[in-house]
């Protein structure tokens, strides 16, 4: 009878099925949080629950791990590869009819290490979601037949590629299942586009999805955050190239380049918010090392000692709240699914600032709704983005730059929105709803301006400009607007666009305030925003 018979002695030779159906782990499952249903303790061909599986107590570890849910085309190599980082896998059975197999560790101590990880972190092959225990053996005994030719077959292969590793390295065992499908199981990570910050919990979250991620650390070089994120095997690591290479994390920002690392292994020393080796939950956080990259800390208007131009303390973007609002291309679960839209800006200049130049400067960075500058506090205004992403976009690249003189503190509001007045309300013009306008530079999905944001700049990109319109004209215009031209450029290609650079960041917002949407004759309107070139 399938799945439940009498325990079996160990050391005695037997065939598979007959191991199998002796096989249950004396606890639950323990890739589930909570009580599995009756339906998750089913598998492949078999229709009855494993024999002990409701016993809480008793559990012994041993060297033998059985493995369920195994996707139908899963490989020896890929079920090897969920050992190979916490030791030598010296033994494996597959049961492909049965959709599992089981694999023996070289000590109780590897198999306790890998029970523990994968205990915490669902492992996936092919994509799929599998299940790991402890089996009731101690020592697995293979039989003979010509099904298992194979498995022994991929052992052994990978038995060499250790032995080879360990003779180049001249150390211990390798912690991956490197050369297994021809590549590293080591990624390299740039992201490009970093408008929110990307952590460590938000890498292993996406890239989980494509296999087990052993290892992470982040760093910053040559002013991109970038990563090395290490799988169990080579072959994770080519699907999750292949599946993620140039998508989003967030919407229009935040765009992921990936390639294969150099390297076979990463060493990780703490466990902190830059770096975590998920295998070795024992590892110190490392407590006198800095938490957070400053560059990156003052790119988000974090306080920053030591860092010129680091902006006063603020909180830091939500990126939770960035993807509640526009929701990723790539689907990362579990994020907040409200979040506000509403913007505070203060210290304004009450005698020169409108809800006309927020609506531009803001405009850049998302579609504003509406903008309000109170009435009785005329240095302060709310403005009301389209979404959650765009206030968080504009609230990082606009908090602390300079407006007629003072420099703005951005905020989130407390209001989820910008009332209008009420009929027969004073109100002087100070409360203006932009939600129909036609200057909106991201109505369009899939705009290009989504791929063209960046912070406040002295240059300045220009666009749409006429024929007849010449560089003289240009500096003429951008003179006129108490600013001073230091260069300008047309582009080689496309006379349409040009660069224009001014004297200041604060004169640059300034032209791109007063000159976004200027008529230049011939039915062309200026497209003013910052550029990250200079000139």
């Amino acid at each position: 009878m399938d799945g439940i018979v009498q325990d079996i002695t160990v050391g005695t030779k037997r065939g598979s099925d007959e191991l199998l159906s002796a096989c249950a782990a004396n606890g639950p499952f323990i890739m589930s949080n909570s009580a599995p249903s009756a339906g998750e303790y089913t598998n492949g061909n078999d229709s009855k629950k494993f024999k002990g599986e409701n016993r809480t107590s008793g559990i012994l570890p041993s060297r033998v791990i059985h493995i369920r849910k195994l996707p139908n085309d899963v490989t020896e190599a890929e079920v090897i590869s969920l050992g190979l980082p916490f030791g030598k896998v010296t033994n494996l059975l597959m049961l492909k009819g049965k959709n599992q197999a089981f694999i023996e560790m070289n000590s109780e101590e590897a198999a306790n290490t890998m029970v523990s990880y994968y205990s915490t972190v669902t492992p996936y092959l092919r994509s799929h979601p599998i299940y790991i225990q402890y089996s009731n053996h101690k020592e697995l005994k293979t039989d003979n037949s010509p099904n298992q030719a194979r498995a022994q077959a991929a052992l052994q292969a990978v038995n060499a590629v250790q032995t080879a590793n360990m003779a180049i390295a001249g150390t211990g065992a390798p912690d991956s299942a490197a050369g297994l499908a021809g590549q590293s199981p080591v990624l390299r990570i740039i992201v490009e586009n970093l408008f929110y910050p990307v952590t460590l919990d938000v890498l292993h979250q996406i890239f989980s999805k494509f296999g087990t991620v052993m290892k992470i650390i982040t760093f910053t070089k040559n002013n991109q955050f970038q990563a090395l994120l290490q799988y169990a095997d080579g072959s994770s690591a080519q699907h999750a190239k292949l599946a993620l290479d140039g998508q989003n994390i967030y919407n229009a920002c935040c765009t992921l380049r990936i390639d294969f690392s150099k390297l076979t292994s990463l060493n990780v020393k703490y466990n902190n918010d830059k770096s975590r080796d998920y295998t070795r939950p024992d590892l110190p956080s490392g407590d006198n090392q800095p938490t957070l990259d400053q560059t990156m800390a003052a790119a988000f208007g974090l306080s920053v000692p030591g860092v010129h131009g680091a902006l006063a303390p603020l909180s830091m973007p939500s990126a939770a709240a960035a993807a509640a609002a526009a929701a990723s291309r790539i689907g990362i679960p579990g994020f907040a699914s409200a979040a506000n839209a509403v913007l505070l800006i203060s210290n304004l200049n009450p005698e020169r600032v409108t809800p006309q130049c927020l609506f531009i400067l803001f405009g850049v960075y998302g579609d504003v709704q509406r903008v309000k500058i109170l009435f009785n506090k005329k240095e302060n205004a709310l403005v009301q983005m389209f979404d959650c992403t765009q206030a968080q976009l504009a609230m990082s690249h606009l908090n602390g730059q300079r407006l007629h003189g003072k420099a703005m503190r951005v905020t989130m509001s407390k209001h989820q929105t910008v009332q209008l007045p009420r009929e027969g309300q004073e109100d002087q013009g100070l409360t203006k709803d932009y939600s129909s306008s036609p200057l909106h530079r991201f109505k369009k999905p899939g705009s290009k301006n989504f791929q063209n944001i960046f912070p406040p700049s002295a240059t300045l990109h220009l666009s749409n400009i006429p024929p007849s319109i010449t560089e003289e004209d240009l500096k003429l215009l951008f003179s006129s607007t108490t600013g001073m031209v230091k260069a300008f450029k047309f582009f080689q290609k496309d006379r349409k666009m040009a660069l224009i650079q001014m004297s200041s960041v604060e004169e640059a917002i300034q032209a791109l305030i007063d000159l976004h949407n200027h008529d230049l004759g011939e039915n062309h309107h200026l497209r003013v925003s910052f550029s990250k070139s200079t000139i």
